[in-house]
């Protein structure tokens, strides 16, 4: 018996663990070809003209972390499904899809505000004239395109929770490669359009978003998302529906721009070290987000198996599906530790030959790599949390461990005024590496009293839902 045990579970490993990368790859690839876009962005407006790249940086500095805020709400409709397909209590869902959509179009026009009230922040921040004009006429052009884009990412999110993962891919696949040519076309005025410059990008990002909207209105229509009822009526506003996505929404979307913001203020602290630094940082910085997409990819996966198997009240599945992503998870982290220890001089040679710049990026690679297990465990585990719908306790931990400790710590050891001598990039890096692990125990510590407590009382419920 116990043999037969020990046979069967590196099998049941294998079975998990094929569920989990069958939903959490194709989320790998939507990020990273969310990622093109951007960088198809940054080399077309830097080709076109110095000006026209720092006016579509300074719009989209603005404009993609209110995105993500906003966006971060309706990200509650993942687990709220998720726990409902494992229940199988679909029928009817469709009025939380349909909720969602409410919030998404309100906070459209929010954000729609937010971006177009942004000159006067500019021209406070001392921003060159021209470059201001560039960044709002290119908010100006992206606004047109964030209604569709907002109603978007809410469904891509409810097919996510539905378990259906790869068309939210193949679309930004297409998006990717439509915004190409359409870059091309706006950018430098051809095939009879007018040259816009920068600005360019923000009428291509706007096509891009209201085809991403058609594909996705193609998707709606297959059976798995018809059986939600989405489709079968007209809801007003329900104070009772938006509350429930907000109550989960708000933590997530605030969680998300915490960590967004943090790592702003810190970039604007390091500017103001020195220009080798901040270029250095810049280039840390873009090759961690890189090593963060798979398990943050694998988070957002988690949260649809465990919503799943908390829906279904199978408290043993629950349990494995967290086993086994913590366990990939560390294995892929031990992986890219070492690959980043072995080739960082190889890696950040990628994007300069500058001697002083390449020896300070080679060093902090060296950061990312020896936190590069607590990085990798805090966004799985904040996932498996969001499958059980705990999200403000998470929030808390991450506003304490990044805005009350990392920030001011990072602050102190920079300029040398804790008892060390002052320790400049190094010091805000690691303070950030501190705030990893800080965020990694808490979260960890949270996991195991909400399983314990979610799935403890699903048990001793025999067979009736716990209440989440």
């Amino acid at each position: 018996m116990k043999g037969r045990q020990m046979k069967s579970n590196p099998s049941r490993f294998v079975r998990e663990a094929k569920k989990i990368l069958e939903l959490g790859l194709p989320m790998v690839a939507t990020q990273l070809f969310i990622m093109g876009m951007g960088f198809v962005d940054t080399v077309m407006a830097g080709r076109y003209s110095t000006t026209d790249l720092a006016g579509v940086a300074l719009g989209g500095n603005l404009l993609w972390p209110v995105f993500l805020f906003m966006s971060g709400i309706t990200m509650a409709l993942t687990p709220i499904l998720a726990q409902l397909r494992g229940a199988k209590r679909l029928e009817g869902s469709g009025e939380k899809v349909r909720q969602g959509l409410w919030i998404a179009i309100t906070a459209a026009v929010v954000t729609i505000i937010i971006v177009l009230m942004a000159e006067p922040l500019y021209i406070w921040m001392g921003v060159d004239r021209e470059v201001i004009r560039v960044a709002m006429d290119y908010l100006y052009a992206c606004a047109w395109g964030l209604p569709p884009l907002l109603v978007y990412v809410t469904l891509r999110f409810t097919a996510e929770g539905l378990g259906h993962t790869k068309p939210p891919m193949v679309i930004a696949a297409c998006a990717l490669a439509l915004n190409i040519p359409l870059n091309y076309t706006f950018i430098y005025g051809k095939f009879g359009m007018p040259e816009l410059g920068g600005v360019g990008c923000g009428v291509a990002s706007a096509i891009v978003f209201w085809f991403e909207l058609m594909m996705m209105l193609y998707v709606v229509r297959l059976p798995f998302f018809k059986q939600t009822g989405f489709s079968e009526k007209f809801s007003l506003p329900d104070f009772k529906g938006i509350k429930e996505i907000f109550t989960i929404g708000l933590p997530i979307a605030t969680t998300a721009f915490v960590e967004m913001m943090v790592y702003s203020i810190i970039s604007f602290l390091i500017a103001g070290i020195g220009v080798h630094e901040f270029a250095a940082h810049s280039i840390a910085g873009n090759l961690n987000w890189l090593t963060y997409v798979i398990p943050m990819s694998l988070g957002s996966a988690v949260s649809i198996r465990v919503g799943f198997a908390v829906g279904a009240l199978d408290v043993e599945a629950a349990r494995h599906v967290i086993r086994t992503t913590l366990s990939i998870t560390v294995i892929y982290a031990l992986v890219v530790t070492c690959l980043l220890i072995v080739s960082r001089h190889l890696l950040v040679s990628i994007y300069t030959k500058d001697p002083a710049v390449l020896g300070i990026a080679a060093t902090l690679m060296l950061f990312i790599a020896f936190y590069q297990i607590v990085d990798a465990l805090q966004a799985t585990t904040i996932g498996a949390l969001r499958g059980f719908k705990d999200t403000l306790v998470p929030m808390i931990i991450s506003l304490v461990s990044y805005w009350c400790i990392s920030l001011p710590l990072g602050y102190l050891l920079a300029e040398g005024r804790l008892f060390t001598p002052a320790l400049g990039i190094y010091g805000y890096w690691a303070a950030m590496s501190f705030g990893l692990l800080l965020t990694a125990i808490c979260v960890g510590i949270r996991l195991r009293m909400t399983s314990r407590r979610i799935l403890g009382g699903l048990s001793s419920n025999e067979g009736r839902p716990a209440k989440l």
